[in-house]
């Protein structure tokens, strides 16, 4: 077919018709209604629980003028930083146009959800058949823990999707020989993410990294742009940064909760898990801190500290943190029973955690499989390491699944600039597993990795080509082509 002039190319160098665009705008149409249902269910039944309480307080103080402060019980009003401002903020802005309403919120996350799988069919429509790109968008479309996470004003779902935004841009980004705005975009949608939650500033790079074409091996203009990316992303952050800086007590690079989550990481009664610090759990030089960053300073102090003391005991405990984070993720689940146990008791709580653990491991165990598949680099070594992955991903002990996907994309080594989204989804995976190795872990963090996952299970292999084997559909003629 000829080729339409301002048609966006593909692989293969074919343009993306008007039939895919379709494809992706009643797909994403889809999510939205899916979504809408749960909001509606949702809006009077659901209070903010949780992390969402506060992001809910704070959005609704930035949309009334009064920025990221916190009103204590006493009257008095201090700036705050402790967690990230991303989520808020982009609260506080829907809040200020439609009402600070929890449901304005709900709404926002729907819309975002349908944004996210909008962009999972663009970035596998790049490199793969049509059935594969609806098959992407439909797996994160229908995601029961992303849908029933809708009315949760939390910070991983919507992390998640965005996650998937960031991935298209990446794709669009590579297809550009020069600098520019679809660079610059995947920057921006890169430093809001570590607005939103700042340990994903080690993914900026990557993201940077795997923004050239696939068939473009130069290292170092791969390195270039991973510089590119990272500094317009510190670039998105540096205002904020800065505002912590003359606000707060000390400089923040975003938010004021590392050190609390290092110390929670360290103590063994936590078992690897979330416990509060407080009573005797709290330092002894930290009881008269009372400065926001301060306090998060000397409670990272006291953190490594205890480490240091009983590195063993540490290095222990990385197991069941890797096991809480990634076993059972069920954070909408327990976000929903938070909220209203009457309305989601612990029936509902447990069904819905069966269901969303079988659709993730059964994405993780296709993921696993085709990273198995790609390619031609150490075959049998991959195939060996998928296999040990997948009896992982059937059992239990799901983080063993999770660690041996990112083994087993790893091992196609250059190969891998042909599978951009399963070397994202790989990286994204690991990301997460050091950093809650070194915290402490819990369910909704590895949920941030659940939509990548559903593009790298479907992300064509390089040694089977769609027009190899007759899986791309034919194309429609175009009006004017």
């Amino acid at each position: 077919m000829p080729r339409v002039a301002g048609a966006p190319a593909r692989a293969g160098g074919q343009p993306a018709s008007s039939l895919f665009v379709r494809d992706a705008c009643w797909l994403a149409t889809l999510a939205f209604a899916l979504r809408l249902l749960i909001v509606l269910w949702a809006k009077d039944r659901f209070p903010p629980a949780d992390d969402g309480t506060f992001y809910h307080a704070v959005a609704q103080r930035i949309a009334h003028g009064q920025g990221y402060t916190w009103l204590w019980p006493d009257g008095a009003v201090t700036y705050a930083a402790h967690y990230p401002v991303g989520y808020p903020a982009l609260l506080g802005l829907a809040y200020a146009v439609l009402g600070s309403a929890p449901v304005v919120a709900m709404l926002v996350n729907a819309a975002l959800a349908a944004l996210a799988v909008y962009a999972a069919h663009g970035a596998v429509i790049r490199f793969g058949s049509r059935r594969q790109a609806m098959l992407a968008a439909l797996l994160l479309a229908l995601h029961p823990g992303l849908v029933f996470y809708t009315p949760a004003l939390m910070t991983e779902g919507v992390t998640a999707e965005l996650l998937v935004v960031a991935g298209w841009l990446c794709l669009l980004a590579g297809s550009s020989p020069t600098f520019g705005f679809r660079l610059v975009a995947l920057g921006i949608c890169l430093g809001a993410l570590c607005l939103m939650r700042p340990q994903l500033l080690a993914m900026v790079p990557v993201f940077g990294f795997f923004a050239l074409d696939a068939a473009e091996p130069r290292y170092r203009a791969r390195f270039v742009r991973a510089f590119v990316v990272s500094g317009v992303a510190l670039a998105v952050c540096l205002p904020w940064t800065l505002r912590n800086c003359a606000r707060m007590d000390r400089c923040v690079f975003v938010s004021a909760n590392g050190g609390w989550n290092l110390l929670i990481g360290a103590f063994p009664e936590a078992d690897g898990a979330w416990i509060p610090i407080e009573g005797e759990r709290v330092p002894e030089p930290c009881r008269n801190v009372f400065g926001e960053a301060e306090k998060d300073r000397c409670f990272g102090e006291a953190g490594l500290a205890r480490i240091r003391q009983r590195p063993l005991s540490f290095l222990g405990l990385i197991p069941r943190k890797l096991a809480v984070t990634f076993d059972y993720f069920g954070a909408p689940g327990h976000y929903l029973h938070t909220s209203n146990f009457r309305e989601f008791g612990e029936t509902s709580k447990l069904w819905l955690g069966v269901v969303e653990t079988c659709w993730e491991r059964l994405v993780l165990l296709s993921a696993i499989i085709q990273a198995a598949r790609a390619g031609r680099a150490r075959r049998k070594l991959r195939w060996a390491a998928a296999l040990v992955a997948a009896t992982f991903a059937l059992l239990r002990a799901g983080w063993l699944g999770y660690l041996g996907f990112v083994l087993t994309v790893a091992l196609s080594g250059k190969e891998l600039l042909k599978r951009p989204l399963s070397a994202l989804a790989a990286s994204l995976v690991l990301g997460t597993a050091a950093t809650h190795a070194i915290f402490f872990g819990a369910g909704r963090y590895g949920f941030v990795c659940a939509a990548l996952l559903c593009l790298a299970a479907v992300e064509l292999t390089p040694a089977h080509p769609p027009e190899a084997e007759g899986a791309r559909e034919p194309e429609p003629e175009l009006a004017g082509s």
